[in-house]
């Protein structure tokens, strides 16, 4: 049988019966940790993979990684650093009782993480032209090397995967931001804002090793 919810002010916890609001809070912050670990653990294969074949074909990897703009990644690295700040922020301003203080700083996180997709955007759309991106003639073409196809198959794997994370964390980032317009905030109850803050926080996390891993090979 589900829990029922009481209505209750803006501001305040919401009361579920049979169960401790601090019980609550420590459940979903537990929950929440068990999701990210195994977020962790997804990329973690992936990267694994990914050393195991640089390891193997040191040369070809470094070599199909001089083809990457690193200017850009550290540009995102920067974006994305900055957007952690802001979301680290926005539950301080929750913890003290500002909910405009939250719709800022997670609207700010929101504008970085929207800026980050526009170069990733960039990014995959000069590797479409110089025909490194699956489908195109010279991927397609026996002159393409294999070694390369591996590197950016991953490339696009996990900068891929990661970019759906960000455009997920956007989404959880933007219904906080409307609860944060309702006033729904306080020192009393900022769960929602603490749990998004940790999910952006991963995201900026997985993006910290991607860039050094995929972009500075040497």
């Amino acid at each position: 049988m589900a829990h029922q919810v009481s209505v209750v002010k803006p501001g305040e916890p919401p009361i579920y019966h049979h169960i401790d609001p601090d019980n609550a809070y420590h459940a979903a912050k537990l929950g929440m940790w068990l999701f990210l670990a195994t977020e962790i653990l997804l990329f973690a294969v992936l990267f694994a993979a990914f050393a195991i074949y640089n390891w193997a074909y040191f040369s070809e990897f470094q070599s199909a990684s001089l083809n990457l703009d690193w200017k850009l990644g550290a540009l995102n690295t920067a974006v994305l650093l900055i957007s952690s700040y802001t979301a680290a922020v926005a539950v301080y301003k929750a913890q003290t009782n500002s909910n405009k203080g939250v719709v800022l700083n997670f609207g700010f996180s929101i504008l970085c993480g929207l800026i980050f997709l526009v170069v990733k955007y960039f990014e995959y759309s000069a590797k479409y032209e110089h025909g490194y991106f699956p489908g195109t003639e010279l991927w397609n073409s026996e002159a393409f090397p294999s070694k390369y196809k591996n590197y950016f198959g991953l490339y696009y794997t996990m900068t891929g995967l990661h970019a759906l994370h960000v455009v997920i964390g956007m989404g959880i980032l933007s219904w906080v931001v409307l609860l944060a317009l309702r006033q729904r905030f306080s020192s009393k109850y900022y769960t929602p804002v603490e749990l998004a803050a940790l999910y952006w926080h991963l995201v900026d996390l997985i993006w910290i090793f991607l860039f050094p891993l995929l972009y500075l090979i040497d």
